[in-house]
């Protein structure tokens, strides 16, 4: 098969390159980045460049040149999952994942559910503007399968919940069937919660590296160091991604609605209508805590993220008028260095 065909070029595709990108430019798409180099599967192959750093994993981009191509622009992306860059005090976003079609938050059974880091990672995948899936692994190795299984149902507030286990072979042509010919499946999880494997079993060879689990506190070592692309073989596609220990939200607002609906819906039922859902009479949200029907632990959950996102908001305000006073500035200047400029020669 074309190398191309086998990452998910389709016929649509084709259609939007041949409407954004003039003749002679040919097509590719960015299988893995790592430190300014970017492998790109093309009609001919697999080819190594060099990227300027604004391109993604899963980018269908553009390439020039006879013999050595360069990348020249890329589609505008149908779906882009991001996160704010981890200790960046000037609030930028980074891209980890472009034009994937269903993103599964990848939750292992063999240590307790984080219900937070669920939420969270499910805000996330919804703001991308995939369908999210909740795939759990290890299934062969937990006795406890029936309850939290049934818990992660009711914490995953609609998301469909595929069980699987890589070892024994469960659940995998369920999860196959979801991949059609053209689409990508990207995989989000914690490091040791068995993405790698799954990629494995779903491929039918071993094409990630996996490592040892420690049993003390369920994690595994890295084995998967950047976002990078595996073709399954009849254009469906698998993104394996490196183990997140966190996930700073980007501009996640519409996700955040999606996985808090039912927290937002009680606002409008609140007596005054700048609640801060603390201690005021009237409020909804308290009330609903204590009547039972509303969980504290999710309450507090929605507001952190909330806080988190308005805190990026201000950050990047203040970033928009430094930007802008350092132009007023770099202008005036140039203005006042013209000024002379006039000056001296009418003197002279």
């Amino acid at each position: 098969m074309n190398t191309l065909l086998q990452y998910g070029f389709t016929d649509r595709i084709g259609a939007l390159f041949s409407f954004h990108f003039p003749s002679g430019v040919q097509p590719g798409r960015i299988v893995r980045t790592d430190r300014g180099r970017v492998l790109v599967a093309t009609t001919e192959g697999i080819l190594h460049l060099d990227d300027a750093g604004s391109l993604a994993t899963g980018d269908w981009v553009g390439l020039r040149g006879d013999g050595d191509r360069v990348v020249v622009g890329h589609l505008p992306r149908s779906t882009l999952l991001q996160r704010k860059r981890a200790y960046d005090p000037l609030s930028e976003a980074q891209a980890l994942a472009a034009n994937i079609d269903l993103l599964g938050v990848v939750v292992p059974l063999d240590r307790p559910l984080s219900t937070n880091r669920l939420e969270r990672t499910l805000v996330a995948a919804w703001d991308s503007g995939a369908v999210p899936l909740v795939i759990l692994t290890k299934a062969d190795l937990t006795s406890r399968f029936d309850g939290v299984v049934a818990e992660t149902v009711d914490r995953a507030r609609g998301v469909e919940v595929l069980t699987t286990s890589a070892e024994a072979g469960d659940g995998l042509e369920h999860l196959r069937g979801r991949i059609g010919a053209g689409q990508t499946l990207a995989l989000l999880g914690p490091s040791g919660a068995g993405k790698s494997s799954l990629i494995n079993a779903l491929a039918g060879d071993a094409r990630q590296d996996t490592g040892e689990v420690r049993t003390t506190d369920g994690r595994g070592r890295h084995t998967t160091t950047a976002r990078e692309l595996v073709p399954l073989g009849d254009g469906a596609i698998l993104m394996d991604t490196p183990g997140l220990r966190g996930f700073a939200l980007w501009d996640a607002e519409d996700g955040l609605s999606r996985v808090f609906g039912d927290v937002e819906e009680l606002f409008a039922g609140c007596r005054f209508r700048d609640c801060s859902h603390e201690s005021e009479p009237g409020c909804a949200v308290q009330a609903a805590i204590a009547a039972g029907d509303l969980e504290e632990r999710r309450w507090l959950s929605y507001r952190k993220m909330d806080r988190e996102l308005a805190s990026l908001h201000r950050r990047q305000d203040v970033a928009e008028q430094r930007r802008y006073g350092r132009a007023f500035h770099r202008v005036a200047r140039d203005a006042a260095m013209a000024k002379d400029y006039r000056n001296r020669y009418r003197e002279g």
